[in-house]
């Protein structure tokens, strides 16, 4: 079927879908080359299909999405990637959306940062069948990323990302409320978490970060902006990147994100859960993105039966150990040691909310386990 990729009123360039993978298998007129997605070539006019299409399929649920087999089973399609095209593409993270050719549809009237939209799909991600035997499939719960059981709900007027826990521990949840306050207390740009609880399973809860008038970009799609040098580090090649776009105030903030993870021993900190804001509109680069998606995070799934913390830890996106990756970071000459006391404390009381998961001797260890992180950021 052909559509035309639109970026909000605006047409960026003619497409075919194929029915059966939900991929794209054709591109044809190119009508703005510069609204193109950051991070896919378009020489001489040619935008690269291979690129799109990553592109076009990273906006799908993942496959290893807990429950996801279910949902598909119940919704009858093969794959995630088949949902997309249900509902035009649109999504809550961006202004990129699909149009048929022959259909006169337009984003004010039907994206979801201004519109409301069904919460069918996100019922039934969370094992809630709808009561009817039509599915209403306008949702960005079809665009939504990430392995951990999410949806989106609209809140008191506010879009909001209700994300839970993986087994045995479900702690992400909690690990996203303490990761929010520990900013709250260093004065870092962040997306603001709470607790929810569900059927006796604790959630995080967010606002929406992007409004109607700006999107994120991943550092995975900013990296793509320039062929990387062999001999240039993960890191060096991002800021490049970065400054090759125009975008402000990343290495302050780039520090900042870094400092957070080491002091949280975050073991996934990777390229597609941090980014940049641009306007959507002029696409003026906004700046860094509040930091976000701490979940994975405080030995979130580890039981401890042989011994506490590894004092060092995996992390991603710029080294494998964050021994070596917070060495990345160029000045500490923002950060308040004095402002971390205490914290200790708020790590605890987040973990006493869910004494189903977390007994004494757990939350004792975690305590102690960030206390000790604390003690080598303050040798730094």
């Amino acid at each position: 079927m052909k559509y035309i990729l639109m970026h909000k009123e605006r047409p960026v360039l003619a497409m075919e879908l194929d029915e059966i993978t939900g991929g794209i298998s054709e591109i044809g007129r190119l009508y703005e080359p510069e609204r193109v997605p950051v991070g896919i070539a378009a020489a001489k006019g040619i935008v690269n299909r291979a690129g799109l299409n990553h592109w076009w399929q990273s906006r799908s649920i993942p496959a290893s999405r807990s429950g996801i087999r279910d949902a598909l089973e119940h919704l009858g399609f093969a794959t995630t990637q088949m949902l997309l095209s249900k509902c035009f593409g649109l999504s809550l993270s961006d202004q990129y959306w699909v149009k048929p050719e022959n259909q006169a549809l337009r984003w004010s009237d039907i994206n979801f940062f201004e519109n409301p939209f069904s919460e069918d799909v996100g019922n039934i991600l969370f094992g809630m069948r709808p009561a009817g035997e039509a599915v209403d499939l306008l949702s960005p719960d079809n665009t939504s990323d990430g392995l951990l059981k999410k949806r989106w709900k609209i809140i008191d007027g506010t879009r909001c990302m209700i994300k839970g826990g993986s087994a045995p521990f479900h702690q992400e949840p909690l690990n996203e409320v303490f990761a929010s306050m520990l900013m709250d207390r260093l004065g870092i740009a962040h997306v603001p978490y709470r607790l929810m609880w569900i059927e006796g399973l604790p959630y995080s809860v967010c606002p929406d970060f992007v409004t109607a008038d700006s999107e994120l970009v991943s550092a995975h799609h900013i990296c793509k902006m320039l062929p990387r040098n062999p001999e240039t580090s993960k890191y060096r090649h991002f800021l490049g990147c970065c400054e090759a776009l125009g975008i402000p105030g990343v290495e302050p903030e780039l520090d900042k994100m870094l400092t957070v993870d080491f002091l949280i021993a975050n073991e996934d900190r990777h390229m597609g859960n941090f980014g940049a804001l641009r306007n959507a509109d002029t696409l003026k680069w906004l700046g860094p993105a509040p930091v976000y998606d701490c979940g994975t995070s405080l030995w979130h799934d580890h039981l401890f039966r042989w011994g506490g913390p590894d004092a060092d830890c995996p992390s991603k996106p710029f080294a494998d150990r964050h021994s070596e990756q917070i060495r990345l970071v160029r000045s500490f000459d923002w950060l308040e040691l004095s402002a971390l006391e205490g914290a200790a404390e708020d790590l605890e009381q987040v973990l006493a909310a869910a004494p189903r998961f977390m007994d004494d001797e757990r939350r004792a260890t975690l305590r102690g386990a960030f206390e000790s992180r604390v003690g080598m950021l303050r040798s730094q």
